[in-house]
């Protein structure tokens, strides 16, 4: 499933905004980090946040936990709902620096919590529209927290992009593998 060019950006953003508090590590505890956060993800308007902004970026990112955990697509609906509630919504197409056209949900001079969870919102709506909310998952490396959107063509991706939890995770298997093979092959081997 391909989306719009403004939608995979917007999940992948969403879901790196919950891995900010993710192993006991707030990487969104100042004004500084968030404007790093938003240039990162290109979000317009990123310079201009400020200790205001960040409080209600860290409410999102809270609120988004529950779409993650969301134990059915009704729920998840019920939330991307609430948060649509909360967005005044003045929908236009814009095109600026590398971006071709795509939608602004909110005046360009809206909050950044605001124009955040509108923009959020949006592309939750469009997940649930396209019945690919299956696609939002949580790393399946033990141990790990993050969480992750699933954007490859037949929804195998398992593992966050962070921490090298894949690898990780197949060094360990193949180190089992191999330490399986050996226990096998000593007991197969003829005593003395």
């Amino acid at each position: 499933m391909q989306f719009a060019h403004d939608t995979e950006p917007t999940l992948v953003m969403a879901s790196e905004l919950l891995n900010t508090a993710r192993h006991g590590r707030d990487r969104l505890a100042t004004v500084a980090q968030l404007r790093a956060f938003l240039r990162r993800h290109e979000f317009t308007g990123w310079s201009s946040a400020e200790d205001a902004d960040l409080a209600s970026v860290q409410d999102l990112r809270e609120r988004l936990a529950e779409v993650w955990t969301a134990p059915n697509t009704a729920r998840l609906v019920a939330i991307v709902n609430a948060l649509l509630a909360e967005s005044p919504q003045q929908p236009r197409l814009t095109r600026h620096g590398a971006w071709d056209w795509h939608l602004h949900f909110t005046t360009d001079d809206a909050p950044i919590p605001v124009r955040l969870r509108a923009e959020t919102a949006m592309a939750l709506v469009d997940l649930v529209r396209s019945g690919n909310t299956d696609r939002l998952k949580r790393c399946a490396a033990e141990g790990c927290e993050r969480v992750l959107v699933d954007l490859s063509r037949n929804k195998s991706r398992r593992f966050c992009s962070e921490g090298n939890c894949a690898n990780r995770t197949h060094v360990a298997a193949y180190r089992e593998r191999q330490a399986g093979a050996g226990r096998e092959q000593k007991s197969n081997s003829p005593s003395e």
